[in-house]
């Protein structure tokens, strides 16, 4: 069992944090629900690869600031830039000149777009996204693919979740779904609602294998309808590609939004695409207007900068394949390790290299929050965090090396638990639960009952 008085100053923190902050947290996915319930590790900083929690106790990070980390914490050509502009000011009543710097170099890194509007979250760029291809079409309905977990935090996705309490039914009657990987699917929704449907907006890919041919066809489904193409590069860009999905498949989504690791984890997020389509949102035009993104905070320097600096250092070094060499590296070893374990069908490693996860079955081979937590719980105890196994270029060979020990130790833990189909007397406190669930469920109760298990694995 894990030491739990190593994490004493992690649980006060959440304590105090729960009576102030909804959920303990400002993002969902870094709840107290994610995490073991005695475990709950607040951050105190991060350095490469490398996390310390408020106790002091060191880690090795995985899921990357929810991959939005692609060359490590704190690496040092991002935070000079964005120290150099912090000495400047942050924040003026006229654009900065880094404005149109940061905007260059983000098209040159993404040629297939033509202009772009930076803004501070991914949510807020798919938005404006939704909002053009509805002036542009004058249609009102939205068309989101149900398998990809979340596509924005606002009414037109939400009200496709469990989480839609607070969303009119009307707002909720305005997106419909489609599944990945079946054009013809698709079209036969746009059918349905036909001349209804303004866009479709979708991910390019999750996994390994290449979605060019499909990809293709939802090009010519949309266009075939007038309906406009919205790809969320979210996860993609900057950890496919520097110039994201589009630019590694020829891709030509009429537009595109990115985020995450754009500035290596400082806020900024971007829309990008067509000019005829984004030209309503400035003042270059003879449509109506649309109102896109007009924020107080939408263009400080220093996040700019700091998205500057990134892309620089990804046009001087391998990024990308730093990743997925060292994400192959990471699958290989808990590969073997599952397999020594015996543990190998039920604790599998998938997606691409560059974004792993991690299954967590029971003994009837059914996805369990339980079996998960368990996971969490023994990696944790062993210095590693792993929520999921998603790497950034700053995980060395010995990092990787020492979390495949760490998982070796997990993994035998993991396997009394599959003997005797429980986790009872394993586990401390009650499992992690997914993010999207109507009920909240009981957090920080010393004595909380175990709820029943839930097939869903927490968003990525």
């Amino acid at each position: 069992m894990p030491d739990l008085s190593l994490y004493e100053r992690s649980r006060a923190h959440q304590a105090r944090a729960h009576r102030l902050i909804p959920g303990g947290a400002h993002t969902y996915a870094k709840g107290d629900d994610q995490m073991p319930e005695a475990m709950p590790v607040v951050i105190a900083r991060g350095d490469g690869c490398a996390v310390w929690d408020v106790d002091g106790n060191p880690y090795i990070e995985y899921g990357m600031g929810l991959r939005a980390v692609t060359l490590g914490h704190a690496h040092p050509r991002v935070t000079a830039a964005a120290a150099a502009w912090l000495t400047r000011g942050t924040n003026f009543s006229r654009p900065a000149s880094i404005e149109l710097v940061a905007a260059e170099a983000f098209l040159d890194a993404v040629p297939g777009a033509e202009t772009v509007k930076f803004c501070k979250d991914g949510s807020a760029a798919t938005t404006a996204a939704v909002t053009l291809a509805r002036a542009h079409t004058g249609r009102d309905l939205v068309a989101v693919c149900a398998d990809h977990p979340f596509l924005s935090q606002h009414d037109w996705f939400i009200g496709t979740t469990p989480l839609a309490a607070g969303i009119p039914e009307a707002v909720r009657r305005l997106t419909v779904t489609f599944p990945y990987g079946d054009a013809a699917a698709l079209a036969g929704v746009l059918d349905a609602h036909a001349g209804e449907v303004a866009c479709v907006v979708m991910e390019a890919v999750r996994g390994p294998e290449d979605p060019s041919d499909y990809l293709a066809e939802v090009r010519r489904v949309c266009d075939e309808r007038g309906v406009v193409w919205v790809l969320d590069e979210m996860i993609t860009g900057f950890r496919w590609h520097a110039g994201g999905a589009q630019s590694l498949y020829g891709l030509r989504p009429d537009l595109s939004t990115f985020g995450k690791a754009l500035a290596n984890g400082h806020s900024v997020s971007a829309l990008a695409g067509r000019r005829d389509l984004m030209a309503p949102g400035g003042l270059d035009t003879e449509a109506d207007r649309v109102f896109l993104l007009s924020a107080t905070h939408g263009a400080e320097t220093h996040s700019l900068a700091a998205a500057v600096a990134t892309l620089e250092v990804y046009r001087d070094e391998p990024i990308v394949e730093t990743m997925e060499r060292q994400g192959a590296r990471l699958r290989d070893g808990i590969q073997q390790a599952a397999t020594a374990a015996g543990v190998a069908d039920h604790v599998r490693i998938l997606g691409r290299t560059s974004n792993l996860v991690y299954t967590s079955l029971d003994a009837e081979g059914v996805p369990s929050q339980a079996f998960r937590t368990l996971l969490l719980q023994e990696l944790t105890a062993r210095g590693v965090l792993a929520p999921s196994l998603v790497v950034s270029a700053a995980h060395t060979d010995e990092a990787i090396d020492a979390t495949v020990d760490a998982f070796s130790g997990a993994l035998a833990v993991y396997r009394r638990a599959l003997d005797g189909n429980t986790t009872d007397g394993l586990l401390v406190g009650r499992p992690v639960q997914p993010v999207f669930r109507s009920r909240a469920g009981l957090v920080w109760s010393e004595s909380a009952p175990h709820p029943s298990t839930e097939t869903l694995q927490p968003v990525p």
